[in-house]
C-alpha cells in the first residue's frame, strides 16, 4: 500500500470509527478534492475498509458506516478484519496455483493434475533408492549449499555438458528455482518478459518478486521472435522467462528456425533467458531438441531442470545452472531461502537416477503417457470437435483446448467440478488479459477407463453454456 493509499485509508477509517452506524461518508469526488488524490486511490481505500468490515458501499447510493457487531458476537467470533487494513493489497497472483494444487477427492475425474498419479510412480525404485541413501555415510550431516557434487555432476551431464558440475545448484524443485531466479536476476519493479500463455507458477513467482510481467504471444512454434525483439526494445527488460520445449500449457516447442533467433535477440539486449526445461523427460515423439543452454557461450541462459515430475511429487529435487556473477547471485538467493536441500533427499535422488533401471522407467513412463495423451486427444475430437484442439503436442503433460467464443472458462470449470470432472481454467496461464477462453486438460493423472466419460460430461457442459448477450 503506497503512502497516498495509506493516508486515505487512515482518514476514512478514523471518520468511520467516530461516526454512528449508517452515517454516509463523503463521495469519491469530494475525497478527491479534499485530499488531492486520484479516484483509483480513493477506491482502493474504500475497498480495503469494506473488506475490513468497517464500511459498506451501496451501488447508486454511496458509502456508509457499517453496523458494528454486539460485544457478545465480538467475543464469540474472532475479528480478523483489521488484517486486511494492515496487509494491504496482495502482491502474489496465486489463484491458479491454489486451484491446481488442491488435493482432489479420490472419486473425481481429475484432468487438472500436472503430476503423475500414485499408480504411475516407480515405487520399487524409490524405495530401493531411499534404502541405499539411508545407508550412505554422512547422509544426516550438513551438505554444501550448492548441493551434493555427484548429483550436480549428473545434472550437468543432462545438459549435454553445457555446464560443469561447479555451475549447478540443487533446488527443491523448479518452483523454488524459478523464485530464486526472479529475485536474483532482477529488482522489484523491473520488467520481465514472459511467453503468453505461460506457466502459472512462474507468473506467481515473478509477481511475488515484485516484477512487472510483459507478455509476448506465442504459437505452436513457440514465442514469436519479432514480438520478442519489440518487447525488449520497448521495455528495456533484462530478463526473459521461456519454456522452449513442451511449454506449459500449450505443449509448443520452439522451432529450430526460431531457436537461434531468440538467443540472438537476448544476447543483443544484454539480457538473461531463464530456460525452464521441466518437460525434457516427457518427449512422446522421438528425441526433444537440445536445450537452448547448449548453444549459449556467454552465460545469457539460466537453465532449470527438475526430477519431481518424472520421479515423484514427494521427491522435490531440481537444479538451476548458470555461469559468471549470475551463479553467485542465484546461490545467495537460495541460501536465504533454506540454506540447502536436505542431504537425504539429494542422496535418494542420486541413487534413483543412477540406478540401472532408471532409463527403463522413463521409457515405460513415456509409453504410458503417450497412450493417455492419444486417448484424451481422441475424446476431445469426438466430444468437443476438431476446432477445440489446434495441435497435438509431441510431449509434455497437457492439452490446450479452445472453447467457443464468448464462453466462460471459469464457469465451465466450476460446472464441470460439480459433475466430478476437474479441469484447469485457461485464464490462470495468461500473464495479462486472456486472448480467448481456454481449458488446460492434463493427461498425466488421467485414467484410461474414465477419460472418455470425463470429456463427454465436459462436452455436455460446454454445449449448454450460453454465450453472453452482445
Amino acid at each position: 500500500m503506497n503512502n497516498s493509499s495509506h493516508r486515505v485509508t487512515q482518514y476514512l477509517r478514523d471518520m468511520a470509527l467516530a461516526a454512528m452506524p449508517g452515517t454516509r461518508l463523503p463521495s469519491v469526488r469530494a475525497l478527491m478534492r479534499d485530499l488531492g488524490v486520484s479516484p483509483v486511490t480513493v477506491q482502493r481505500a474504500i475497498d480495503t475498509l469494506v473488506q475490513a468490515g468497517l464500511i459498506e458501499a451501496l451501488p447508486g447510493q454511496g458509502t456508509f458506516v457499517r453496523e458494528r457487531r454486539r460485544e457478545t458476537e465480538s467475543a464469540a467470533t474472532p475479528d480478523f478484519g483489521w488484517q486486511s487494513l494492515a496487509l494491504g493489497s496482495p502482491r502474489t497472483r496465486s489463484d491458479g496455483l491454489n486451484a491446481l494444487l488442491r488435493m482432489p477427492k479420490p472419486d473425481v475425474m481429475a484432468l487438472n493434475l500436472g503430476y503423475l498419479p500414485e499408480e504411475s510412480l516407480p515405487q520399487a525404485l524409490l524405495s530401493a533408492a531411499g534404502g541405499r541413501a539411508l545407508r550412505r555415510p554422512g547422509v544426516w550431516a550438513r551438505v554444501p549449499i550448492e548441493g551434493l557434487e555427484a548429483l550436480r555432476a549428473w545434472f550437468a551431464t543432462e545438459t549435454g555438458d553445457a555446464y560443469a558440475a561447479s555451475e549447478v545448484t540443487i533446488c527443491p524443485g523448479t518452483q523454488a528455482a524459478n523464485a530464486a531466479a526472479f529475485r536474483a536476476l532482477a529488482q522489484p519493479g523491473d520488467p520481465v518478459i514472459v511467453e503468453s500463455p505461460t506457466y502459472t507458477g512462474a507468473i506467481a513467482a515473478a509477481t511475488s518478486a515484485g516484477l512487472r510481467l510483459v507478455p509476448v504471444p506465442m504459437d505452436e512454434d513457440g514465442v514469436r521472435p519479432d514480438l520478442l525483439e519489440q518487447a525488449f526494445a520497448r521495455t528495456g527488460a533484462r530478463l526473459f522467462y521461456c519454456q522452449p520445449t513442451f511449454s506449459n500449457p500449450t505443449g509448443a516447442v520452439l522451432s529450430t528456425a526460431r531457436r537461434q533467433a531468440v538467443l540472438d535477440i537476448v544476447t543483443r539486449a544484454g539480457a538473461f533467458l531463464i530456460e525452464d526445461d521441466w518437460a525434457r523427460d516427457f518427449s512422446l515423439e522421438g528425441e526433444p531438441p537440445p536445450p537452448l543452454a547448449s548453444a549459449d557461450r556467454d552465460g545469457h541462459v539460466v537453465y532449470i531442470r527438475s526430477l519431481t515430475k518424472c520421479a515423484a511429487p514427494g521427491l522435490r529435487i531440481g537444479a538451476i545452472c548458470a555461469r559468471g556473477a549470475a551463479l553467485e547471485r542465484l546461490r545467495m538467493a537460495r541460501l536465504t531461502d533454506d540454506f540447502s536441500v536436505p542431504g537425504l533427499m539429494q542422496e535418494t535422488a542420486l541413487q534413483l537416477v543412477t540406478a540401472p533401471s532408471w532409463p527403463k522407467h522413463l521409457k515405460a513412463l513415456r509409453a504410458e503417457l503417450k497412450r493417455r495423451r492419444d486417448l484424451l486427444v481422441a475424446a476431445v475430437h469426438t466430444e468437443l470437435g476438431d476446432a477445440a484442439l489446434a495441435h497435438v503436442p509431441a510431449g509434455g503433460l497437457h492439452l490446450w483446448v479452445a472453447l467457443p467464443p464468448g464462453r466462460s472458462d471459469t464457469d465451465i470449470a466450476r460446472r464441470a467440478a460439480a459433475e466430478d470432472v476437474l479441469v484447469g481454467s485457461g485464464r490462470f496461464w495468461f500473464p495479462a488479459e486472456a486472448t480467448g477462453p481456454y481449458l488446460r486438460l492434463s493427461f498425466a493423472g488421467a485414467k484410461p477407463d474414465w477419460i472418455g466419460e470425463a470429456v463427454r460430461r465436459l462436452g455436455r457442459i460446454i454445449a449448454t453454456e450460453t454465450a453472453p448477450a452482445a
